[in-house]
C-alpha cells in the first residue's frame, strides 16, 4: 500500500481542525468544576503568593495569551504526576528566578512540545520510508518526556552557575564590607552600601536579605535565609560569622577579611 506524504499531511492537518471544531462546540465543551472556581481559588498546589508571575514566557505574547488557559491545565497536570513542588520552588529560587512553579511547568510543556514536533517531523519521513508507525508514536513521546527532563536538567545548570558566580563575587564583596566596617558603618550601612555599588548575584541576594531586614525580620535572620536560599557553605560561614561578631561585639573587619582570603585560597 503506497502512501502520499502530501496527502498524509492534508488529512492529518483537517482531522485536526475538525477536531478542534467539535470541541469547540457548547455541547462538547463543559466546563469542570474546578475550573469554575479556579477564579475564587487558589491552588495551593501549583501557585505560590510569594512568587510574581503573569510574564511572558514565549517569543510569541499574543499567541501565548490566547493558548494560557491550556498552558495552565497542561501545568497543573503536568505537576499532579511529577510533584515534588515545594522542592522546584527552592531550585527555582536557588537558581534565582522570579517565575512561579506554574510557569516552570509550562515551561517544561513548551520544551516536550517543541521535542515532540522535531521527532514528529522526523516520523513524517521514517514513515514513508516503512517504519512501524507504532515505534514512531512511542519516539515522538520519548521526545516530549525528554523535552520537559531537559528543561529541569537547565534549572540545574543555572543553579550550578549561578553558585559559581556568587561564590568568585564573595572575597570582593566581603572587602568592601570590611572597608566599611572599618569606617566605622554598622553592619546594616556597610550592606546597603555595598548592595548600591555593587553589581552582580550576590549583591541581589543581598537586596533581599535588606527588604526583609526592613519588614520585621532581623538582619541575622535575614541573612541566614540567605544561606538557605543558595545552599553554599561560603554564606553559612558568613552568616555564623556575622551573628558572632554582632551578639558579641568581636571585630567584624577581622571576620570579613579571614573569609574573604580563605575562598580566594
Amino acid at each position: 500500500m503506497i502512501f502520499s506524504l502530501p496527502g498524509m499531511i492534508v488529512g492529518l492537518g483537517t482531522g485536526m481542525g475538525l477536531t478542534i471544531v467539535l470541541l469547540s462546540i457548547p455541547v462538547f465543551k463543559q466546563r469542570k468544576l474546578d475550573d469554575r472556581l479556579a477564579p475564587y481559588v487558589r491552588d495551593s498546589a501549583i501557585v505560590d503568593p510569594n512568587e510574581g508571575g503573569d510574564h511572558v514566557i514565549t517569543p510569541f505574547p499574543t499567541l501565548e495569551r490566547i493558548l494560557r488557559p491550556y498552558l495552565g491545565r497542561g501545568a497543573r497536570s503536568l505537576e499532579r504526576m511529577l510533584g515534588g513542588g515545594n522542592a522546584v520552588r527552592r531550585r527555582l529560587r536557588q537558581a534565582g528566578l522570579r517565575i512561579t512553579l506554574e510557569e516552570f511547568r509550562i515551561e517544561q510543556l513548551i520544551w516536550g512540545g517543541l521535542g515532540f514536533a522535531v521527532m514528529f517531523g522526523l516520523s513524517l519521513v521514517l514513515f514513508v520510508t516503512g517504519w512501524n508507525p507504532i515505534a514512531l508514536l512511542v519516539l515522538c513521546l520519548c521526545a516530549f518526556i525528554f523535552g520537559i527532563l531537559l528543561r529541569d536538567r537547565q534549572l540545574t545548570t543555572q543553579i550550578t552557575n549561578r553558585e559559581k558566580q556568587m561564590v568568585e563575587e564573595f572575597p570582593t564583596v566581603a572587602d568592601m564590607l570590611a572597608l566599611s566596617v572599618s569606617a566605622g558603618e554598622g553592619p546594616m550601612a556597610a550592606l546597603e552600601r555595598v548592595a548600591k555599588i555593587t553589581k552582580g548575584e550576590l549583591a541581589k541576594e543581598f537586596q533581599v536579605a535588606l527588604s526583609e531586614a526592613q519588614t520585621g525580620d532581623s538582619l541575622i535572620e535575614a541573612l541566614s535565609k540567605i544561606g538557605d536560599r543558595t545552599n553554599l557553605s561560603v554564606l553559612a560561614r558568613f552568616v555564623d560569622g556575622m551573628s558572632v561578631a554582632i551578639e558579641r561585639g568581636t571585630p567584624l573587619a577581622d571576620v570579613l577579611r579571614s573569609q574573604a582570603a580563605e575562598v580566594r585560597e
